[in-house]
């Protein structure tokens, strides 16, 4: 695998907006994209993952970080800006603490989505979801989108 990033848990599950640097005379949208790959990951069914660890890969790049005690993750693995958005492998894996083998260990091919900065720039990046019931996918149900929503509002 590549290099490995350390995750920051991402306070909002979609992809990070940062400041653009534009420098045309013309007004564009001022807003760039970052490309990367999220996962909502909802750990209903897996009993207590509080502490075991998550990894995220896609495209020669990981990321690790441990489970709070929450029922919803979004886990955010930042990519970058010249990525191939080809179809490509996505790994997630999950396992507790003091354990060697994964718990969960599911990956599914992407074709990240192309998205634009307004500024003759852009990025490419993809939502999934993990659940029990539907595994890895880019079909995120309504029902877990509303559940990570309340759980970021409490």
């Amino acid at each position: 695998m590549g290099k490995l990033r350390t995750l920051g848990v991402a306070a909002g599950f979609v992809p990070l907006l940062v400041a653009s640097g534009c420098s045309y005379s013309e007004a564009c949208a001022g807003v760039g994209v970052e490309s990367g790959v999220s996962v909502l990951f909802q750990r209903q069914g897996f009993g207590d993952l509080t502490g075991a660890l998550v990894e995220l890969c896609t495209r020669g790049e990981c990321t690790k970080d441990r489970l709070l005690d929450q029922d919803i993750t979004s886990i955010h693995l930042p990519l970058s800006d010249d990525v191939d958005p080809a179809p490509g492998p996505v790994r997630l894996r999950v396992t507790r603490e003091n354990e060697d083998r994964p718990v969960i260990d599911v990956s599914a091919d992407v074709r990240l989505t192309s998205q634009s900065d307004g500024c003759d720039g852009g990025a490419h990046n993809r939502g999934l979801a993990f659940t029990k019931d539907g595994g890895l996918t880019t079909k995120i149900p309504k029902a877990l989108q509303k559940a990570w929503a309340e759980q970021i509002r409490s």
